[in-house]
């Protein structure tokens, strides 16, 4: 009789293994003990127990079991995305969201999740030989610096985003090159060229929609072929003393410009000086004659020979011949001191070498002494008067 059917049998059965229906309730550490003793019955083969015990023991266990293995299986579903990164989670392999950094759950077995990287900045080179407008074959190298914007579309969009961007910049790049001369490519037009592939690739990029957008495109080497290739060096050395010396003759300007401005600036004021002491000079004159005219109009005699006897001090200042006025007669005296000083100094034992001239106001001629030899004649005394 099993030990809740009535009667005595019944009533004497406790589901704990203790006898009496009035026991108070059951002790907490024997029950621990009789379930140990189950469980140690299971797992360690102990073949205490009817078959029907053994039976709930195994259930017990498996129940035990699956809650653990519900605990696992619900701790390993939290996962992180870095704060560089979003998460996309598909269930059953169709695009479920978005998430955003931090601590999320899924479930295991029916979620999972893919961290894209959105933030940093990812190069991707690409290089080749390629052929110009103008028919000759260079290589070109390039580096492509894009950025994740939409990860969704970055991973679904097409089978492998990275050879799809490396196809679009690879034809963008020949598009570009092919259109373009062999010296843009080589000097003056690289940034040109940049620019260029920088807008195909964009363009080829938004009609494929792969969710990236392009940072930067560098344009890093262009070389052309090993048989030219000096010929190449040397016009690009050319092109660089020509730089150079444009920009010397530049600089020369630069500092040559500012000294002949200055001195135009000099002359300018010189002229204007030179000016101003001109007008002043006349303007003093002016008023000089101005004031003299009423002295000259009260005595006239008096006044010309006053200004008679100060211009004859004026230019017989700067001379070394004296003349010196007689008295009582119409005679001047004329000393050639420059004449007697040259001669004492060529004969210092000889005196003083030549006699003062006599000048007759009177007659307009001169009186020429004579010399030691005799009389001289009229050009010999003309000579000398003239010295």
């Amino acid at each position: 009789m099993a030990w809740n059917e009535p009667g005595n049998g019944g009533r004497d059965k406790d589901p704990w293994g203790k006898g009496g229906r009035d026991q108070g309730p059951p002790d907490l550490d024997e029950a621990i003990k009789n379930v140990s003793r189950r469980l140690g019955g299971i797992f360690g083969g102990g073949s205490g127990g009817s078959g029907l015990s053994g039976g709930g023991f195994s259930t017990g266990a498996i129940g035990l079991i699956l809650v653990v293995l519900l605990i696992v299986w619900a701790l390993s579903g939290f996962y992180t995305i870095r704060e560089a990164e979003r998460g996309v989670v598909l269930r059953f392999g169709e695009y479920l969201e978005e998430v955003s950094p931090g601590l999320h759950w899924r479930p295991v077995f029916v979620d999972e999740y893919i961290p894209v990287d959105v933030s940093t900045t990812q190069s991707m080179p690409s290089r080749g030989n390629m052929l110009t407008r103008d028919e000759n074959v260079v290589r070109v190298e390039m580096e492509v610096q894009f950025r994740v914007v939409d990860p969704r579309a970055f991973l679904f969009t097409v089978p492998d985003p990275y050879d799809t961007l490396k196809q679009a910049t690879d034809s963008a790049l020949r598009y570009v090159v092919g259109h373009a001369r062999m010296d843009d490519v080589l000097s003056e037009g690289r940034e040109q060229v940049r620019q260029d592939t920088w807008k195909e690739l964009e363009s080829i990029i938004d009609n494929y929609g792969i969710g990236i957008t392009i940072r930067d495109v560098n344009f890093q080497n262009a070389r052309p072929p090993e048989q030219v290739r000096d010929a190449f060096d040397d016009a690009v050395a050319a092109r660089e003393d020509e730089e150079r010396i444009i920009n010397q003759g530049r600089a020369y300007a630069r500092e040559k410009e500012p000294q002949a401005r200055g001195r135009v600036e000099r002359m300018l004021e010189e002229a204007q000086g030179y000016k101003e002491k001109v007008i002043l000079e006349a303007q003093g004159e002016v008023a000089q004659f101005e004031k003299l005219l009423p002295q000259y109009q009260a005595a006239p005699e008096v006044t010309r020979s006053r200004l008679y006897i100060e211009m004859m001090q004026s230019v017989l200042s700067n001379t070394s011949k004296v003349l010196v006025d007689v008295e009582g007669g119409n005679n001047m005296m004329y000393l050639p001191l420059d004449q007697m000083m040259k001669q004492r100094k060529a004969n210092p034992s000889s005196g003083s070498g030549q006699a003062p001239m006599t000048i007759n106001s009177s007659s307009g001629g001169t009186d020429y002494p004579a010399s030691s030899g005799g009389r001289t004649s009229r050009d010999d005394r003309y000579r000398q008067g003239r010295n």
